[in-house]
């Protein structure tokens, strides 16, 4: 599995971040996250507002800050 976690060097995507590493890893989901800064790059997946999150090449959220446990919810639904 491939996450990105788009966003600036803001606070709630460095936070956002962390908060998906923690789940990919109290998941054990066998992934590679990534944190995506450049604007462009975060423009090309159609996002506007940041935070973000990316699994698999697909917008799975973005422009709210998510909690761990949604974090965490979000990542089980989509390793199915």
């Amino acid at each position: 599995m491939e996450i990105k976690v788009l966003g600036g060097c803001c606070k709630a995507c460095e936070v956002l971040y962390d908060y998906v590493l923690n789940a990919v890893k109290e998941l054990e989901i066998n992934a590679d996250v990534e944190k995506i800064n450049d604007p462009m790059l975060v423009a090309s997946y159609g996002v506007i507002k940041t935070p973000g999150i990316v699994v698999n090449g697909k917008v799975v959220s973005f422009g709210k800050m998510l909690k761990p446990q949604e974090v965490k919810k979000l990542l089980e639904k989509v390793a199915k």
